[in-house]
């Protein structure tokens, strides 16, 4: 689950597993996206931290929420439920 190369020539950059220390945001499902979405983030820091985030919220309002992962990969729902199950979320 690595966002993007980060050497020359991409050696040795995959990492096997989930990068809980990649850098995410916590962004409404509906706020368009867009140029400045960057501007858009409810909440910002690692993977983990946002998914522990999103799991605070009530089920009835998760659908509202989505995480956007550096590497421009966006985690809806059902994603971020199914990292939070796993048994190596860090905060599990």
């Amino acid at each position: 689950m690595t966002d993007h190369p980060s050497t020359f020539k991409a050696d040795g950059t995959h990492r096997p597993g989930v990068q809980w220390d990649d850098r995410a945001e916590l962004h409404h499902a509906d706020d368009g996206q867009g140029i400045f979405d960057g501007g858009k983030g409810l909440r910002g820091g690692t993977l983990a931290e946002m998914v522990g985030q999103f799991m605070a919220y009530p089920a009835e309002d998760r659908d509202k929420y989505v995480i956007q992962k550096a590497g421009d990969h966006m985690l809806t729902r059902a994603e971020i439920e199914s990292l939070a199950a796993r048994d190596d979320f860090p905060g599990a």
